[in-house]
This record gives C-alpha cells, structure tokens and sequence, in this order.
C-alpha cells in the first residue's frame, strides 16, 4: 500500500475566496487551492475547504472528493479576508483536523488562536502581500505583516513559491521555509469562436496580458510600451479588478480612445481558454509576483512570453522568455518591437514553451511534495 494512504489525514484548506470559484473571486490563491486539494483527496485525506459566502461556487457542498464549508464573512474593503479566515479558523480549531493549511499571509494572523490549543498549522505564502501597492501604508498592511510574523511563529512548516521569498524569510527572520512551486496541468487548444465574436480577435493578431488589474502588474508600463509600437496587433487586458476600481479607472484614461487596445474584464472558461491559445506573445510585466500562475499558465499553452527581469519570473521561464528589465518602458518597447518585425523568433519561443513548463512543474508532484510536508509537521 502507498504509505500516504495508510494514514488518512484530516486537513482544513482557508484562506482562499471560494472553490471552486466560477467568477471573479477566482485569482492565484483560488486556482492553488481548486488544483491541489483535490488530489489530496484523491490520495486519501479527508479535505474540508472553508469558503467565503457571498462568491458563486455554484451551491455546491463537495467538490471531487473535498467538502465545501461556507463561513460569515463581512463583504466590505479590508474584512472580508479578515472576517472569513477569523470564523474559519474558529470552526477549524475544534473540528479534529490533524493539519490547519492557511493560504496567504493575511489569514495567518489568527493562527496564535490554534497556537493556543496547539493545533498543528501550515502556511503557503504566496508572495509579499504587504508590499501590494493596494495596501501600502494602510491598516491592511499591517495587519498583513502581522500575518507573516505569526506564519513565522507558529507555523509548523512553512511553504514558499519563489526562492525570493525563502530568502526574504531566512534573511528576516533565520526562519527556513519549504520551497514547493505551483503546479500547471497541460490544456486544450481552442480555435477563436468566442473570442471573435465578442471582441472581433483571431489567431496571432493580439498581445495578450491577463490577470488581475493592479499598480505591481506593471500595466501602465505595458500600455505605454504599446503606445510606441509600429504593429496593427491589438492589445488585450484581460482580467478583473481586486479592490482597485481606481488603477483600472486610471489605466483606462492612459490607454485613451485607442481602438486598438481591448479591456475584456474577468474571463473563465472558453473565452480565457482560447484568449491564451490564440495570442501572438503574452506580456506579464510585473514589478512584484509570488509564483505567477498566469504565466505559467500562458507558457503551458505554447505562447511566447515576455517578462519582467524579477526572479519570480526568471526562475519560472530560464531561456524559454523574452526578459526585458523590470519598470523599464524603453527596454519593454524594444522587445516587444523585435518580436512585432520577427515571427519566426516567436515561433521558436512557442514551440518550446509547453513542453518546457508541464514538464518541469507538476500539480501532482506539488500535492506528493504537500503531504510529506504535513506528515512532517504532525511528526
């Protein structure tokens, strides 16, 4: 027998919005925590995933194998992760779990509450959140930074996505941490149906940007780089907003009445599917990430990809990538130029891109790498 069936685990999942999540609520954390707990499951844990209520799963109460708990949670800026991992946490602590696994350093917060009784906890930290442009300077980045020094306290094993992060932690705190990357599962190729017929877009003729619309994204970079290109391409800025209503408004008067450029809002499903099988490159122009699961994503989907010279995204793409220097318009420009008079440098990016990125991250070996590490923090 496996010995990671011999002894069933009971794990509690918090710190996400909602799994699965079907609209908006779905970002980073959200597709982390759907991909991985149920292969847990699968493997023989008992997963139980406190949701937030308020975001559309679509009623459920299980979900492959994982139980669907909703927990109070206060829809206003600033508590609703507050509010929902604090009654998680609470229901958590008497509810017999071996293993409570928060995601993101902001829930974090109330882990001295299962210090208390001694619950053995684990933290995946997802990136820096303090350093988020959204909650500079606020009670939000205190209360996350408080976060981050409670995971440092009482987290019995600590799981990082980027090796910037696990030497942040050792530099900061001489605190050792778990280096366990995100996953990403090969997809299905779409051909453009959805995505001509809502936004008039066809094969290769679209740089694509997607995910969430915040300042570190380096959006703005992206859109002034645009503004000097010579291409007929478009410019696609596919995502939602995350308590920046403000950016998204800003970005929107820099962009202008340029017809070119396509503000498409949240997508899921065939319309996100087929906007990352049919864009000529994928930008991701980020001046802070976590692991960015969009580009691994967009990588596992044959596309070439131009990045930021930030380690979190060097380390994911090695010499599979465009790399232009982080925050630096000019330099943005130029790569992009050069892809823009070059196709067949963009096919040779594509060509290699999927096969490089599934082979070298793995859901399944991210959830075999989990639960040694929750056998390891209950001893």
């Amino acid at each position: 027998m496996n010995r990671e069936r011999d002894v069933p685990l009971k794990i509690a999942m918090l710190g996400h919005k909602t799994v699965p999540a079907i609209d908006s609520s779905r970002g980073g954390i959200e597709v982390v925590v759907e991909e991985l707990a149920p292969r847990l499951a699968e493997m023989g844990c008992e997963v139980t995933c406190y949701n937030r209520t308020g975001c559309d799963n679509g009623g459920l109460s299980e979900y492959k194998g994982v139980k669907l708990k909703p927990v109070f949670t206060i829809h206003r800026k600033g508590l609703a992760a507050m509010s929902s991992s604090f009654f998680a946490t609470v229901k958590a602590t008497f509810s017999g779990y071996d293993v409570i696994h928060y995601h993101a350093e902001g829930p974090c917060f109330w882990m001295w509450f299962t210090g208390i009784f001694g619950k053995r906890c684990v933290a995946t930290i997802h990136g820096i959140d303090h350093r988020r442009q959204k909650w500079s300077g606020g009670l939000g980045s205190k209360y996350i930074k408080i976060g981050e020094k409670m995971a440092v306290k009482h987290a019995s094993e600590i799981i990082v996505l980027s090796k910037g992060v696990q030497e942040y932690f050792w530099k900061t705190y001489k605190r050792k941490t778990v280096f366990i990357p995100n996953g990403v599962s090969r997809p299905q190729i779409r051909e453009a149906k959805e995505i001509t017929e809502k936004f008039g877009l066809r094969k290769d003729d679209y740089l694509l940007y997607l995910g969430r619309l915040v300042p570190e994204k380096g959006l703005t970079y992206l859109a002034e780089a645009y503004k000097g290109l010579r291409t007929d391409k478009k410019l696609v800025i596919a995502g939602g907003s995350s308590d920046t209503d403000e950016f998204t408004q800003e970005l929107r008067k820099l962009v202008g009445n340029n017809e070119n450029v396509v503000f498409t809002g949240f997508v899921a499903g065939r319309l996100r599917e087929e906007l990352y099988s049919n864009a000529y490159v994928y930008v991701l122009p980020s001046d802070l990430e976590g692991m960015p699961l969009s580009l691994l994503e967009a990588m596992s989907y044959g596309n070439c990809c131009v990045v930021s010279d930030i380690e979190e995204c060097t380390e994911v793409v090695e010499d599979k990538a465009v790399v232009f220097r982080k925050s630096d318009v000019g330099d943005l420009r130029e790569k992009l130029q050069g892809l823009m008079d070059d196709d067949t440098a963009v096919k040779k990016y594509k060509d290699g891109a999927a096969d490089f990125i599934c082979t070298k991250y793995s859901w399944d070996e991210v959830s075999r790498k989990t639960i040694k590490l929750y056998r390891r923090a209950i001893g």
